[in-house]
């Protein structure tokens, strides 16, 4: 075998299932595979200027890499079972939440000690929503920022880096039985071989997930698709539950459908982005720990859930077609005033101009309701002005809406108690398992299925 472990994905499953491994065991041969680059060259083109919007890089370097998508997010560790994945339903709520105190404690030794940790515990706020209809999920988060989890992710790599050997810019074309063990074959014709293989190939590569599950007759069932739009506001009218909380979770059931619908990645002062998933341009937000890189707005998304029964199973088919839409109407993301959604019209330029909110990514104005369905649409509407109850303001006409946002699932393996498939020594972690919606519940999951190794061994 050229490995004892075998990693495929350097996202934060991958990171944290290599460092566990090689701190307890240094003996160990261990191998990482990367579709993307060192985090040192993970670079977007877009700069404003030259580059305006995705060029769709392959790969993507926003969503691949060392780090994962998760590298240039915004960095927020939610410490909870209540959202983020359902890891404690295979590993139980206390061991779930004992290791994600465990990389909490990791990100500070590496750099993130100076950052803070906010908790919902006694908050005043959580009876606010009670009255309004809404729920505050319960939460501790340690916001690293985007720029601090930079730093964090760097020192890792750099402890690292000369224990495990790391395969950048090495996409793995598919994943075989061999005698003993796995064998992987790279987009470059090589092949390596381990006794134990981690796949942790995150949400970016749920396709390939779904060829190796049926390559290799490993169970499987439909996720859930997450669609909406990311809300941008000042950040004055969130200011009283961000300084608090940093991000609130906020979960509205509407009077129309009694769909819930969610606030999601909360990033006060922070800005909007794109990323690419398998060629399709949504939208995200990023924030930063550093005051000069601050703006003075906030954004979050806001989220419609959505399950399919028989006989419909693709839910990320779904949202992609939706994706697509919004990508031939808009070149890329649309962004639209509330007041012009209301109104039934399209935004134009000289009405974003003239808007109160300065919009923080270069989108095209246009007209969101030619592209979300009116169910998920009508709801998006009901959470704004139940927010506004909240939080006046945020149903101000010059409210941003970009869209769309679209948070794919992978299909959700079937795993044991120990993360791992029918097939022994075959384990998927992180959210390319489906198991996992976060940076802490990924990570979590890295670290436990190290220690199941490292207890065989």
């Amino acid at each position: 075998m050229d490995y004892d472990v075998m990693i495929i994905g350097a996202g934060p499953g991958g990171i944290f299932s290599a460092y566990e491994l090689a701190e307890n065991r240094p003996d160990l041969k261990i191998g990482v595979f990367e579709a993307g680059h060192p985090l040192e060259k993970r670079k977007c083109p877009i700069d404003g200027k030259n580059v305006k919007s995705c060029i769709r890089c392959k790969p993507c370097a926003i969503m691949n890499g060392f780090g994962g998508a998760g590298a240039f997010s915004d960095g927020k560790y939610n410490i909870t079972n209540d959202f983020g994945g359902t890891l404690y339903e295979y590993i139980g709520r206390d061991t779930a939440m004992e290791l994600m105190h465990y990389v909490d404690n990791i990100n500070c030794r590496f750099g993130g000690a100076g950052t803070k940790m906010y908790s919902t515990a006694g908050t005043a706020f959580k009876k606010k929503c009670m009255q309004n209809r809404l729920t505050l999920l319960d939460a501790s988060v340690r916001h690293l920022g985007t720029d601090i989890n930079y730093v964090v992710l760097g020192n890792l790599y750099a402890r690292l880096k000369d224990k495990v050997d790391f395969h950048f810019d090495t996409p793995v074309w598919d994943l075989q039985f061999c005698d003993g063990g796995y064998e992987i074959i790279t987009e470059q014709g090589d092949h390596y071989t381990a006794e134990k293989c981690i796949v942790s190939v995150g949400r970016s590569g749920s396709k390939w997930m779904e060829h190796i599950c049926s390559e290799l007759e490993i169970p499987t069932k439909s996720n859930r698709v997450d669609l909406g739009v990311r809300v941008e506001i000042p950040s004055v009218i969130f200011d009283d539950i961000t300084d608090e909380l940093y991000e609130g979770k906020i979960v509205y059931r509407t009077e129309k459908f009694e769909d819930p619908v969610r606030t999601f990645c909360m990033n006060p002062h922070g800005i909007v982005v794109t990323e690419n998933t398998n060629g399709i341009v949504t939208v995200n937000g990023h924030s930063f720990e550093d005051d000069h890189r601050k703006t003075d707005n906030t954004n979050f998304a806001l989220l419609v859930s959505k399950h399919f029964s028989e006989p419909f199973k693709d839910s990320n088919g779904y949202g992609e077609s939706i994706a697509r839409l919004s990508n031939m109407l808009g070149g890329g993301v649309i962004v639209q005033r509330f007041g012009d959604l209301e109104r039934g019209r399209r935004s134009t330029p000289a009405r974003i101009e003239q808007g109160t909110v300065r919009p923080t990514l270069n989108a095209t104005p246009g007209d969101l309701s030619l592209v979300l369905p009116k169910r998920i649409l009508d709801g998006i509407i009901e959470m704004i002005y139940a927010l506004d109850r909240i939080a006046p303001g945020v149903a101000s006409d010059d409210t941003l809406l970009y869209g769309v946002e679209v948070k794919f699932y992978n299909m959700e393996v079937e795993l044991n108690s120990r993360l791992e498939t029918c097939h022994k020594d075959l384990f998927v972690i992180g959210d390319g398992s489906g198991v996992t919606h976060s940076l802490s519940h990924a990570s979590a999951s890295g670290v436990y299925v190290a220690r199941q190794i490292l207890a065989e061994l």
